[in-house]
């Protein structure tokens, strides 16, 4: 039996489990949208093509899925090149659809026509332009197999609509061999045993955890590990929920907007096993003074990444899950000595002053807020600015997958429409947007998806009517010469929300914050609460 092209989509779809796609009609993917009437695959109508990127993103980090977009041709394509790039430096896999004009159109500079598979290139782990209609098994199951194994991350499937018109015979592989792509699983036992004799000779180890961990679902095992050798842990952004923040081993987020604790404890450690993280700028500060007391052990299913910023002793290319699985049935141990003390000891000390009174800091409102939600029923996304690293340090996650954020690329914007995603692949937790009044700004439209699939997400907005991360970077950098950061036409956001059906608290003194919070937490629709936060409020105290 023959079917079309654009059928052929719908049931590799099918193959591969898929329950939801997130995406925007246009003349080019009609075949496709045609045949997704009656798939039974529900469809997230967006409003923006960069939203059905970050909902397919929000949506598979919540679920461990492969997130799936679909976009037309043209600027239906283009938009959604930011969201794949984001999804691309954060290791997020996704799968996106693109039509594109007619193959005997293509080069002509015809209507609607870019060439997105080379657009795409630097931000794709793949991408295929379909020119036969037989080949769409093939590439459907290619594409999905290559953006969940390994280093997870998007590929891109850009198919003319005379491909998506076209009769062809319809059988899906049984199995993916792709030359040249075979993910190492098993770390190097010769490695390993490296590993096991650097943790015998240690006396001040600690556990670096990044977005890798939670990807590979290494979460327990990194628990068994570092209560086996007694070493204190630290998570980059993306590692965050790796580990249980309120364990004693747990020393805080590393990096430029890290803990004072988690930062002296690696300066101080003599051995430091990196797992899962590329450790980009934000992470390491000054790479030269970055644990230069340590023997660096990194853990990373991408070679790539290993000894690119950091210099590393003992590299191993593997699974994190399959190799630390290899690693504990060594039984590691070193000698019993006071150090997980002394960093509990420091991150006691060194801790932020929390105060109990009532606060318009943000740091006091994200401790009370992570104090008032269930943790194992709750997900917090957030912006980009001031927020999100306030965030990182500030509001604590007990478990892996509730804490989403664009960690590589810092996406404003990406907030609104991952946290719509997010609660879209998980119904049943409590999803929380932590965003500010720039970021908010950026996908505001995608409110609308809120209430048209009628799902409730908690939004946090701080406003201090600035594009704060800016302003501070130019108070640090710029001797204070502020320029283009104060943002004077802010909307009134209560009347904002209200007219997409949105019910809004806004908190303007500290005696108000417990109370708003409390009604946003038990509400049971889409709510907006605003918190006036002090525009000189900074991630990093300047002596200014």
């Amino acid at each position: 039996m023959k079917i079309t092209g654009a059928q052929a989509v719908v049931e590799c779809l099918k193959e591969n489990k898929v329950e939801v796609v997130f995406g925007y009609p246009g003349g080019a993917i009609l075949p496709v949208y045609d045949s997704l009437i009656a798939s039974g695959i529900h469809h997230v109508l967006v409003r923006n093509e960069q939203g059905a990127a970050h909902n397919a993103s929000g949506y598979a980090r919540v679920t461990g899925k492969v997130g799936v977009c679909i976009a037309t041709s043209g600027p239906g394509a283009t938009n959604l090149i930011t969201g794949i790039a984001t999804a691309y430096m954060d290791s997020i896999p996704i799968v996106a659809i693109t039509g594109q004009v007619s193959l005997q159109m293509i080069g002509r500079d015809v209507f609607q026509e870019v060439d997105i598979t080379g657009a795409i290139e630097p931000f794709c782990k793949h991408s295929y332009l379909v020119k036969d209609a037989e080949e769409i098994p093939r590439i459907m199951a290619e594409a999905f197999y290559i953006a969940r194994s390994g280093r997870p991350g998007p590929v891109l499937i850009d198919i003319p609509k005379d491909v998506a018109q076209q009769q062809m015979h319809y059988k899906y592989p049984s199995k993916v061999e792709l030359r040249g792509y075979k993910p190492t699983i098993a770390g190097h036992p010769l490695q390993i045993k490296k590993v096991v004799q650097a943790i015998g000779d240690c006396t001040k180890p600690m556990i670096c955890v990044g977005g890798g961990v939670i990807s590979a679902n290494a979460c327990e095992e990194v628990l068994t590990l570092a209560e086996m050798i007694q070493a204190p842990v630290v998570n980059t952004l993306m590692g965050k929920g790796a580990f249980p923040e309120k364990h004693f081993l747990y020393a805080g987020m590393v990096g430029q907007h890290g803990s004072a604790a988690a930062n002296k404890a690696v300066s101080q450690s003599d051995l430091l096993i990196i797992l899962g993280a590329r450790l980009g700028d934000r992470a390491t500060g000054n790479v030269e003074h970055f644990a230069a007391r340590a023997k660096i052990i990194h853990i990373d299913v991408d070679p790539a990444e290993i000894g690119k910023n950091v210099s590393t002793k003992i590299p191993i290319v593997g699974d994190i899950k399959h190799t630390l699985g290899q690693l504990i049935k060594h039984q590691p141990t070193r000698m019993e000595n006071d150090w997980a003390n002394q960093v509990a000891q420091w991150k006691k000390n060194l801790a932020y002053p929390y105060t109990e009174e009532p606060s318009l800091n943000p740091r006091d409102i994200l401790r009370k807020l992570s104090g008032m939600v269930d943790p194992q029923k709750t997900i917090l996304v957030t912006d980009v600015g001031q927020h999100q690293m306030w965030a990182g340090s500030h509001y604590r996650v007990e478990r892996p997958r509730s804490f989403i954020s664009s960690g590589g690329l810092g996406t404003m914007g990406y907030g609104l429409p991952a946290a719509i995603g997010a609660k879209i692949g998980d119904r049943e937790k409590e999803i929380i947007l932590l965003t500010g009044d720039g970021s908010f700004q950026m996908s505001v439209q995608e409110l609308a998806v809120l209430m048209q699939e009628d799902i409730p997400v908690k939004i946090v907005l701080f406003n201090n009517n600035a594009l704060g991360m800016v302003r501070e970077l130019q108070q640090h950098y710029c001797e204070s010469r502020y320029y283009q950061v104060y943002l004077k036409g802010n909307p009134d956001f209560g009347k904002l929300v209200n007219a997409y059906g949105i019910p809004s608290i806004k908190v303007e003194h500290p005696e108000g914050v417990a109370d708003g919070l409390r009604q946003l937490l038990e509400s049971k629709t889409s709510i907006l609460i605003e918190l006036a936060i002090d525009v000189h409020d900074n991630v990093i105290p300047c002596s200014k």
